[in-house]
């Protein structure tokens, strides 16, 4: 795989970070995608001090026109695009009667929107490459199940769950694959505002919604991003080339289907 490339959105930090580090260690070389400039910069100074081929682009998920541009600079800088990974993702969490106009445009237009462009972006590249390719989504277990307080997140990962279903089918006669991979309870900073903002409406003390959902995890801890990280450089690889149209739990035994 050294002579592939990867893109990987929200990839400054957390999971989508760690899912290039393992991409990076496979011998993909890098282009790391985000929002927040400062930290993007200083992981990809990171990557190039450890010895990968890397490179980064500043841009907004929601926005179409930096989708298709986050394409455009990995192409300009490795001459192709193999896997995209729509990973950025964002999290609000409130009661159900609480929800109004801002709040679904802005969860919807990061987790859903994002996802529609970027699988086009990709998609474009891909076709006139004629070679195919993999496109890998970040959904959840809350694209299976849908949980209170996380009534407008879970809808967007039941979306994504049926973009990854629909674009598979279009894009299958093109030797391009869909699969997403679904998180669980994972130690992230994600889950730290998600552990805050329970507490408001639970009455929970810090940590007690976080050891509330992880709780009936059946192996018995919190994920790590390389546990997410691993199962997608499976998605990135040969290995899952007659894999396509699916959303595979990675949570330690959460959600059993």
């Amino acid at each position: 795989m050294s002579k592939k490339v990867a893109v990987i959105t929200g990839s400054a930090d957390g999971l989508g970070k760690g899912i290039a580090e393992r991409l990076a260690a496979d011998g993909f070389r890098i282009v790391l995608s985000d929002i927040n400039a400062g930290q993007l910069a200083a992981t990809e100074q990171e990557f190039k001090r450890n010895g990968h081929e890397v490179t980064s682009f500043v841009g907004n998920v929601a926005r179409r026109d930096d989708q298709f541009a986050l394409v455009a600079h990995a192409v300009a800088t490795f001459g192709q695009v193999d896997v995209f990974i729509n990973n950025a993702g964002i999290e609000d969490v409130m009661p159900l009667d609480a929800v109004r106009e801002p709040d679904l445009e802005k969860v919807f237009s990061v987790n859903v929107y994002s996802v529609v462009y970027g699988t086009q972006a990709a998609a474009e590249q891909m076709k006139k490459q004629g070679t195919g390719g993999k496109i890998i989504n970040a959904c959840s277990i809350a694209g299976h199940e849908s949980y209170e307080f996380l009534s407008v997140y879970c809808a967007t990962k039941h979306a994504v769950r049926s973009l990854t279903q629909s674009a598979a089918k279009e894009l299958a006669r093109h030797k391009i694959t869909v699969n997403a991979y679904c998180p669980g309870v994972a130690a992230t900073k994600m889950w730290d505002r998600i552990d805050e903002e329970m507490g408001k409406y639970l009455g929970t003390k810090p940590g007690e919604a976080f050891e509330r959902f992880s709780s009936g995890i059946l192996l018995g801890r919190p994920q790590t991003a390389k546990d997410v990280a691993d199962f997608v450089h499976y998605l990135a690889s040969p290995d899952s080339d007659y894999m396509t149209g699916q959303s595979i739990m990675i949570d330690g035994g959460i959600v059993l289907r």
